[in-house]
């Protein structure tokens, strides 16, 4: 009589190698960010100013005068996101949004008020970056760093783009 090879039925079910990815990246990605700004905003809150706002103001001081389109494509952003938050700098007094080169187009500008609460604000932006670095360890925040820069390439490469009409950025 022949053996037959049989499954043992003890046997315990394969197990993923111990550098498969567990549970949702972008889960982890956003709780991260979440923590992240609740550091950054507690200090760019002693000048008025939320995270989202003074990385606008710095794009705007940097990069201006430009059309919002442009401001949205180098922050890699939706343009009815900049839209939208540009309205509070506007309110403020910080950002002026003028004439274009044509009389269909605008352009967006800091105005005096606004670079000063720029240069207010990188003064709280360093304590939030220095207390993460405090927290973390200067070498794991150059690591974080490096991962995301090599994260957005390879997800650039891919085509791995946002939908069109997507308004998360």
């Amino acid at each position: 009589m022949a053996l037959i090879d049989r499954p043992e039925t003890d046997a315990a079910p394969p197990q993923p190698p111990a550098s498969e990815p567990k549970g949702c990246s972008n889960f982890r990605l956003h709780a991260l960010t979440r923590r992240m700004d609740q550091l950054y905003d507690a200090e760019l809150a002693k000048v008025g100013l939320r995270t989202t706002q003074y990385s606008l103001l710095s794009h705007v001081v940097r990069l201006g005068p430009l059309r919002p389109g442009e401001l949205a494509q180098a922050m890699r952003l939706q343009p009815s996101s900049v839209t939208r938050n540009l309205q509070s700098l506007i309110a403020a007094g910080w950002v002026e949004l003028g004439a274009g080169s044509d009389a269909r187009s605008r352009s967006v500008s800091a105005t005096a008020a606004g670079r000063e609460k720029r240069v207010q604000a990188q003064r709280r932006w360093k304590a939030a970056q220095l207390a993460l670095n405090e927290a973390l360890g200067a070498d794991r925040v150059v690591a974080l760093h490096a991962l995301l820069d090599q994260c957005m390439i390879a997800l650039d490469a891919d085509g791995a783009t946002r939908p069109q009409g997507s308004d998360h950025g």
